[in-house]
């Protein structure tokens, strides 16, 4: 079965609308493009796909189902990696035996998120050259896989471990800002975020949009509009983000206008 229509499978089998299902991750035009095969997910939306119809991610990513020597190990990975014990997930993936045409590609998936999370971890514990040796293996890995997730994710950890030698080996140094001003919006650190993105000598790419972004979180509703409209002709996401920002003002025609942008 082709990977939309298992998708749309599914959420009829969970009794979901397309609208249920998208929720604020993507829009509605973007999953019937999706389910017809014309678009292919992003892993951040799959693994959105994979929570909301309680489905592991080996559902969508494997091809039809066939009987495999490897279906125990990739089940005990898989529900370690969900339960948040990446210890255990690298130790069952050990038992794993390739090739398999069935798992091979969800098993690399899975070894490539372990290693990052066990680098967050290590980070944050204080073992940094420990973290850097997973970053190094699951870039490895990624090689292995058509489903590696965006590898930003892998430089944000190595900026975190080592900030100095990542910035000079990897990235411009404005670059390095908006990298680590994007991480200090994921960690919800807007203010932090805001110093980092102002001293990017290039505003340029994500920076509208990220500021934007921080801008709303601090409650500066009309600044954000203004970095999110600039972010708006390159990025989708900023839409529903110029809707909160015109909620806030009160501007319900123009955060109308954003929600028909999002269908």
């Amino acid at each position: 079965m082709e990977l939309g229509m298992r998708i749309k499978s599914a959420r009829l089998e969970a009794g979901l609308s397309q609208r249920q299902l998208c929720g604020d991750v993507i829009t509605r035009n973007m999953l019937s493009l999706i389910e017809s095969g014309k678009a292919r997910p992003s892993m951040d939306t799959l693994r959105h796909f994979a929570q909301a119809l309680g489905r592991p991610m080996s559902f969508f990513l494997e091809g039809d189902a066939v009987c495999s020597p490897n279906q125990k190990a990739m089940q005990d990975a898989e529900n370690a990696y969900a339960n948040g014990d990446f210890s255990a997930c690298l130790q069952f993936l050990e038992n794993y035996r390739a090739p398999d045409p069935v798992f091979d590609q969800v098993r690399y998936l899975l070894e490539l998120l372990t290693c990052e999370a066990l680098a967050e971890q290590a980070i944050n514990e204080g073992k940094k050259a420990y973290a850097l040796k997973l970053l190094d293996r699951a870039d490895g890995v990624a090689a292995n896989t058509i489903y590696a997730p965006d590898p930003r994710r892998n430089v944000l950890l190595r900026y975190q471990a080592d900030p100095a030698t990542a910035a000079k080996a990897m990235l411009p140094i404005s670059e390095g800002l908006l990298l680590q001003g994007e991480s200090a919006i994921l960690a919800q650190d807007y203010a932090r975020a805001v110093r980092l993105l102002e001293a990017c000598d290039q505003k340029v790419g994500r920076w509208p949009l990220l500021r934007g972004t921080a801008a709303l979180k601090l409650g500066d509703a009309q600044g954000a509009i203004s970095y999110l409209q600039a972010a708006a002709g390159d990025y989708k996401e900023a839409y529903p983000l110029l809707e909160q920002a015109y909620l806030q003002l009160g501007d319900y025609k123009n955060a109308y206008e954003c929600a028909k942008k999002q269908l």
